[in-house]
């Protein structure tokens, strides 16, 4: 089956009209609050851009159309995320930013009837927030989530949390929690993880402090959280028990490649800011643009976003064939990751001292795409997998007789 590389008329509308949102509505309100979203009013302005959003018939791409949404697949989210993501605040407009966007594309898959009624249908709605707690300090789970140390325990009617977490994306007015938790086994061990569904204001949840990182549009912070005998009832357990690592993979492929559109929308601005300013700015006795030097970081900038876009395309379409996509998603993510920050080096570069300045949006967009690399598994773990994978397919192709 081949590829498409085009659009049917409702995905192309969706993101034209998206096109004009950002840039006629969201960006004022990232430049006048320098793209930090508690500067701009946090919870209540992001209701302000979702009922926007919402009449501009551009809201929820991703989430169920019974939810409100309007149900696209991988492949057709993706050019309508990059055109929200123009603006850091774009994906909170539109409700596709971390982690609501994957918390919303997880439930719709893994959730009861029960659960989709009482979670996903405020969080789809943009009525509430959500956070997802796996990370936690060290020794705990982080990029290597078999770490995990939290723990549940089994009790009359449910179960009992406890462990404490960090760096939880959202969770500072989250609306409700997922939980990753341990129950069989000890850390270190590939298995015994479980998932659980918990509000916000369940006895022994306490939301921390906020842990103080370079962006600054993330609604809710990154935030650390303690769980102290914390009781989830049988029915909020999300999946089987003991099946934690293996649904998680039904959000992690799939947030990857979230976040590669929603930032390779922040590099193509960086891109666009940097051919303005070089298109006009006098030196050397022509246009920057003319110059070699500058034609080849526009080259190389146009080089990367093609060829991320590609490895983009390629991935979603392999989501969408349903197949779990290790290799693709890992192989986009770590090279749109780099690639992006590659982007908005380059053109601070062109840019020169107004690269650095406030003037333009520059030295945010650098701040905001740096943590991108270590974000959704640093681009080390990600190499490593890829590396495990090929050695282990070519070791078992050497067992079967099929290479000498």
């Amino acid at each position: 089956m081949a590829i498409q590389l085009s659009y049917d008329p409702q995905v192309q509308d969706v993101i034209k009209k998206t096109n004009e949102f950002v840039r006629d509505y969201v960006l004022p309100i990232e430049d006048e609050f320098a793209g930090d979203i508690a500067a701009a009013g946090g919870d209540e302005r992001r209701l302000q851009m979702r009922d926007q959003a919402r009449a501009a018939g551009i809201f929820a791409p991703h989430a169920p159309v019974e939810y409100g949404g309007l149900g696209f697949n991988m492949s057709d989210r993706s050019p309508v995320f990059e055109a929200a993501g123009y603006s850091v605040f774009g994906p909170i407009a539109l409700h596709i930013g971390a982690p609501d966007e994957g918390n919303v594309h997880m439930l719709a898959h893994i959730a009861s009837d029960a659960q989709k009624e009482k979670y996903l249908a405020p969080l789809a709605a943009g009525d509430q927030r959500s956070a997802f707690a796996m990370t936690e300090p060290a020794p705990g789970a982080g990029a290597d989530p078999s770490a995990l140390r939290t723990a549940a325990t089994k009790v009359d009617g449910g179960w009992k949390i406890n462990g404490d977490k960090w760096f939880i994306t959202g969770a500072d007015g989250a609306g409700f929690f997922i939980i990753m938790a341990r129950t069989a086994g000890a850390p270190g061990d590939r298995g015994g993880a479980t998932m659980f569904l918990a509000p916000a204001g369940t006895p022994g949840i306490t939301v921390g402090r906020h842990i103080n990182t370079i962006d600054r549009a993330m609604i809710g912070g990154h935030c650390e959280v303690a769980f102290r005998d914390v009781f989830v009832p049988d029915e909020d357990v999300l999946g089987e028990v003991d099946e934690g690592y293996r649904y998680a993979q039904v959000r992690l492929g799939p947030a990857r490649m979230t976040h590669v559109m929603r930032w390779m929308g922040s590099a193509n601005r960086a891109h666009d800011v940097a051919l303005n300013y070089v298109a006009q700015r006098e030196a050397f006795g022509g246009k920057l643009g003319d110059l070699g030097m500058i034609q080849q970081m526009v080259a190389e900038n146009e080089i990367d976003l093609a060829a991320a876009r590609a490895l983009l395309v390629k991935a979603c379409w392999a989501l969408d064939q349903g197949s779990n996509a290790g290799d693709e998603t890992s192989i986009a993510k770590t090279f749109g990751a780099e690639a992006f920050s590659r982007v908005v080096d380059r053109s601070i570069q062109m840019c020169g001292g107004m690269g650095v300045s406030d003037e333009l949006p520059l030295a945010r967009l650098q701040r905001e795409l740096r943590p991108f690399q270590i974000y959704d598994g640093p681009s080390e773990v990600h190499r490593w997998a890829i590396a495990k994978r090929a050695v282990g397919r070519t070791k078992k192709a050497i067992a079967a007789g099929k290479v000498s």
